[in-house]
């Protein structure tokens, strides 16, 4: 058996029914221009024969003496994992994001190993689609996406590939020691719980330098200070999926207008589309949003696990110019940055886990409902620079399919595919009525920021 870390047992700590930890990709594929009518029989036909899924695939949850541990699941079962489905005529992306919204919502059955992969036809245009969902305590988004990526294709004339779940390791998965056995796995938390006691001292001092900082810096985001909003309201078990392509050459023309970078200008145009929708529910906060940025920590080519820390970013919701909104993202960002680059990746590990503790205590707990860190995410996953195929089908789009929690009821994650940056949001479908809004709201955030740089 192998211990989890501490980091991926928070997620099956957090878990609840109107809370579910999974993560997901939506992918989006045209048929290869020689395709027949059984194509995709023959395609869900090759991929069931695929019935040894390979590590971490082949894992399933078990517990002793309060810890959980990942051990081989001996009474695998591809059906219950692996799920053909079909679109309703129409077909549209419609229906195709009505039916990832649903399977969303659907809690993972922790006695089997917690991943799905639904291949969906009969969408428009000679495409279809696979879902892939597989519990935050396995992937964090880093290491999803270079999984997923690493199942398809830079050869369109490459056929006949594993599915995800059957490609071997690329190497053993890091951070996770050999098998063994319980006695021996309360030796190796000890000793990571002595190592991360080691920190505290560095971790101590710079939470001082940081009240003192909070007082005479305008562009440091004090934890805690985040205001009340409709998006941090308690949340049902119930998803909304929305996704959107945009060209990305549009938000690098921005940044080298304004002086900044990618990111920076990923954040104004969401803090942009968040105003905009608030305005119209008639819910906008005097003060600004702030939202939680994962910071990712992998300096490896790891693929299982999770290795993230969080920055805070003022998105500037409280000011209607598009300018002076981007310059308060760029500075918040950029103080973070520079506070982060005196600290280890274990040092500011534990920094923000102190610093988000509040926060976490009513997502553990929900018996802090005031203490508010951030209002939302926002994630952007680097993603394949080139296009890739999958059984000579090409990959047109994928969306990241991410986690709403108690009191923060939206997330926003984006991928980048070639040239293009694919958002995809997710929300509590009753705490935010009409969220798909935010979609059109997002291209506007785009186009202003282009007319105030003079490039429209």
């Amino acid at each position: 058996m192998t211990p989890l870390s501490p980091a991926d047992q928070l997620f099956l700590w957090m878990e609840k029914r109107q809370q579910p930890m999974h993560v997901a990709g939506l992918q989006l594929f045209n048929f290869p221009e020689d395709a027949g009518p059984r194509y995709i029989r023959d395609l869900v036909e090759h991929l069931r024969t695929f019935n040894e899924p390979q590590h971490p695939f082949n894992k399933r949850l078990v517990r002793r003496f309060g810890q959980y541990f990942w051990e081989t699941d001996t009474q695998f079962d591809l059906e219950h994992h692996f799920r053909h489905r079909a679109l309703p005529k129409p077909g549209r992306i419609r229906e195709l994001l009505s039916y990832v919204s649903a399977a969303h919502s659907n809690l993972m059955d922790r006695q089997r190993p917690m991943w799905e992969v639904h291949l969906i036809e009969g969408v428009q245009g000679r495409r279809f689609a696979l879902y892939t969902k597989i519990h935050h305590s396995l992937f964090d988004g880093i290491s999803a996406m270079r999984m997923g990526s690493r199942a398809l294709s830079a050869d369109i004339d490459a056929r006949d590939l594993p599915p995800i779940w059957a490609m071997p390791p690329r190497r053993k998965p890091a951070g996770l020691p050999n098998p063994i056995d319980v006695a021996t796995g309360a030796v190796r938390m000890t000793s990571g719980f002595s190592k991360q006691l080691a920190t505290m001292p560095a971790v101590v001092k710079e939470i001082a330098k940081v009240a003192r900082k909070s007082q005479r810096d305008p562009n440091f985001v004090p934890f805690m200070n985040a205001p009340a909003s409709i998006i941090n309201s308690d949340i049902t078990g119930s998803r909304r999926f929305a996704a959107q392509s945009y060209p990305m050459e549009r938000f690098k023309a921005i940044g080298k207008v304004f002086g900044c970078t990618l990111n920076d200008v990923v954040l104004a145009v969401c803090g942009s589309a968040l105003r905009n929708y608030l305005i119209s529910q008639q819910a906008l906060p005097d003060k600004p949003l702030i939202a939680m940025v994962p910071v990712s920590l992998r300096t490896d080519d790891s693929e299982t696990g999770n290795q993230i820390a969080m920055i805070l970013a003022n998105l500037g919701t409280e000011v209607a110019d598009p300018t002076l909104r981007l310059e308060r993202v760029k500075a918040s960002v950029q103080e973070a940055k520079t506070r982060y680059k005196s600290m280890s990746s274990a040092e500011l590990l534990n920094y923000t886990a102190l610093m988000m503790a509040p926060a976490g205590l009513h997502l553990l707990t929900g018996l802090a409902p005031r203490l508010r860190a951030f209002n939302v995410i926002i994630s952007n996953v680097p993603g394949p620079k080139e296009p890739l195929y999958w059984n000579g089908a090409r990959l047109t789009g994928q969306y990241p399919v991410s986690i709403p929690v108690d009191q923060v009821a939206l997330n926003i994650t984006l991928t980048s595919y070639v040239d293009q940056l694919e958002f995809g949001l997710t929300a509590c479908r009753r705490t935010l009525p009409s969220m798909q809004r935010l979609l059109g709201y997002l291209e506007h955030g785009i186009h202003e920021l282009e007319v105030a740089g003079g490039l429209r």
